[in-house]
């Protein structure tokens, strides 16, 4: 599992830490959780410690969280899982901004916020983006991007 490194308790203590600086994130997560070369973390449930890994090439494995580099940045699933529990942090957008967001775009927001957010459309956490001088910067894959959003 050259590609793969199971992070110890005080990795996680630190990336949980963030989690509470950025999004005011309490909650312990009761699994294991692995970094890639680029940054990616993963988590995955506690029983894949029956699993020989070391026999495995594997670029991945679980459910992708976030990236851990200059700050931590949930991925779609990673805010979904903060989002509900988050207290700071969360940026709530309209549904037009909503359908920008949905196809990718970088647009303006009048907000205080600054740095990364969960953004929030009613009860739907829809991943994270970055403030910068008003402007939210989207963060959702290419691949994950729609072209015609139906409402």
């Amino acid at each position: 599992m050259q590609n793969l490194k199971i992070l110890n308790s005080k990795e996680v203590k630190r990336i949980l830490k963030l989690l509470n600086e950025q999004f005011g994130y309490e909650e312990k997560l009761e699994c294991v959780f692995l970094i890639n070369k680029k940054f990616k973390v993963y988590i995955i449930n506690r029983d894949i410690s029956r699993v020989d890994l070391e026999a495995l090439r594997i670029d991945s494995l679980g459910m992708y969280l976030g990236t851990y580099k200059n700050g931590f940045r949930p991925s779609i699933e990673g805010s979904q899982i903060v989002g509900p529990k988050a207290k700071k942090n969360i940026l709530e957008i309209t549904e037009e901004e909503m359908n920008k967001w949905l196809k990718g775009e970088d647009f303006n927001v009048d907000t205080e916020l600054k740095g990364f957010v969960l953004v929030k459309h009613k009860n739907d956490f829809l991943g994270c983006g970055n403030i910068k001088e008003g402007e939210l910067f989207n963060y959702v894959p290419k691949s994950r991007r729609l072209i015609i959003v139906n409402n």
